[in-house]
């Protein structure tokens, strides 16, 4: 069973959640899980005046993906940064890619499921997971949340990302805040909760 971990990373934050989404898929029995990130679009000047030039340093040995790859997974888990309440522009162009696998039916039936960051506690997380969702489904892949019987969503003793639709870290205005245990822990529960789900599907 393939579980395939998708994600952009600017500064390393989903970066930081896909490994852990990665994590929780490997503690299902049979789950071969794979981390790939999208293409880059800004050019290496801007990414170098950010400083994103020298952050993405940390994960520049992750793979890119081209659409092709998706085709051969059991369960995709998709990573994205909000930009004004929706995906960034990076993943949205490598989702605009996927037209061919639309036309083969490529990903019907395929588990599908967002995670995300933003830089305020209300930056747009959720409406840039359900936004997400409506791409997956016309794909028609079989959405999966993160449901509350992972009860840290439910905490009130800190700030934390996470919401029924997907796991999510909040960065700061500044980028300073990397994701919290309490985050880390709810993108491990995803990505199990993913892999369970596509292992019942797949009947492996």
């Amino acid at each position: 069973m393939k579980v395939k971990v998708v994600f952009y990373s600017m500064y390393g934050h989903i970066y930081r959640m896909a490994e852990a989404i990665a994590e929780g898929a490997r503690e299902v029995e049979g789950a071969e899980v794979e981390l790939l990130q999208v293409p880059e679009l800004v050019p290496d000047a801007a990414l170098e005046r950010s400083g994103a030039k020298k952050a993405r340093e940390v994960f520049a040995h992750i793979p890119v993906a081209k659409p092709g790859d998706l085709a051969d997974a059991d369960a995709i888990i998709f990573g994205t940064p909000t930009r004004f309440g929706n995906m960034c522009a990076q993943m949205r162009s490598f989702m605009d890619q996927t037209g061919g696998l639309w036309a083969q039916n490529a990903l019907v039936g395929k588990v599908g499921s967002v995670f995300t960051s933003s830089a305020t506690q209300h930056g747009g997380q959720e409406t840039t997971i359900t936004s997400f969702h409506t791409t997956l489904l016309h794909h028609g892949m079989v959405i999966v949340g993160l449901p509350y019987s992972e009860t840290r969503q439910t905490t009130l003793e800190d700030i934390s990302g996470g919401s029924p639709y997907g796991a999510s870290t909040i960065a700061a205005a500044d980028g300073s805040r990397m994701p919290s245990e309490n985050e880390l822990a709810m993108a491990r529960f995803q990505g199990r909760h993913v892999a369970n789900i596509a292992r019942k599907l797949v009947g492996k």
